[in-house]
């Protein structure tokens, strides 16, 4: 917001919610103190589907928050998203604490053999097909850091990488992901790993950036007039 949005500025009205989980922030989880993840819960009528690695969860009070100041937004005739990034990190915390916690949470046993993927990726609606957007925004972030490579099997986090960078799941509105909470033509989530020894928090920020300012030059270019 200090030195990048200016520049675009006269193409969009960029609204910017700096942390949808401030107990989460503060405590390095991914959940929150009830332990709900809040970005499961932005759909929380959802469908369950048994075996699913993503499901909608119980609303939460980040997530109401967040939605209540969309909706005021969206609430304006003819409003229209025109773009979402949805921004995340990853860190050892996932595996160390989240992971087991949540397994024994739910009564699993055995937890997925899933790595965390070193480096940036992207998070894909498989029910949208927007490659150049994506290959626009993963140029972007090349040019600060490394970009997650799929493992042996093609996936990433037990997800097909459909390209260099970009895994896909299903709709995330379906998912109760924050991806999905607005009606954005272009959405995605991101994901860095400021725990790889190839990163620090800065690089991973700068990319963030680098992934935002990549998304809007794109739609800037092929989609405003």
């Amino acid at each position: 917001l200090e030195t990048k949005a200016e520049a675009y500025s006269d193409s969009f009205r960029i609204l910017v919610a700096p942390c949808a989980s401030p107990w989460g922030y503060e405590t390095i989880q991914r959940w929150n103190c009830r332990a709900v993840d809040p970005n499961r819960s932005f759909n929380p009528e959802g469908e369950i589907v048994p075996g699913r690695s993503f499901n909608p969860e119980p609303a939460t009070e980040e997530s109401t928050a967040l939605i209540g100041l969309l909706e005021q937004t969206m609430n304006v005739p003819h409003s229209q998203w025109m773009c979402h990034v949805d921004l995340h990190e990853t860190t050892d915390s996932d595996d160390t604490e989240f992971r087991p916690a949540k397994a024994s949470r739910d009564g699993v046993v055995e937890l997925p053999d899933d790595e965390i993927p070193d480096g940036f990726y992207l998070v894909s609606d498989s029910t949208k097909s927007q490659s150049d957007w994506y290959t626009a925004m993963i140029e972007s972030v090349r040019k600060v850091t490394h970009i997650a490579e799929a493992d042996e099997h093609g996936k990433m986090i037990g997800e097909d990488v459909i390209q260099e960078g970009v895994i896909a799941i299903p709709s995330p509105k379906s998912l109760g992901l924050c991806a999905g909470v607005t009606n954005a033509e272009f959405a995605t989530t991101t994901e860095v790993y400021p725990d790889s020894p190839r990163a620090t928090e800065d690089i991973c920020n700068d990319a963030q950036i680098a992934c935002i300012e990549g998304a809007l030059r794109f739609i800037q270019e092929n989609h405003l007039k």
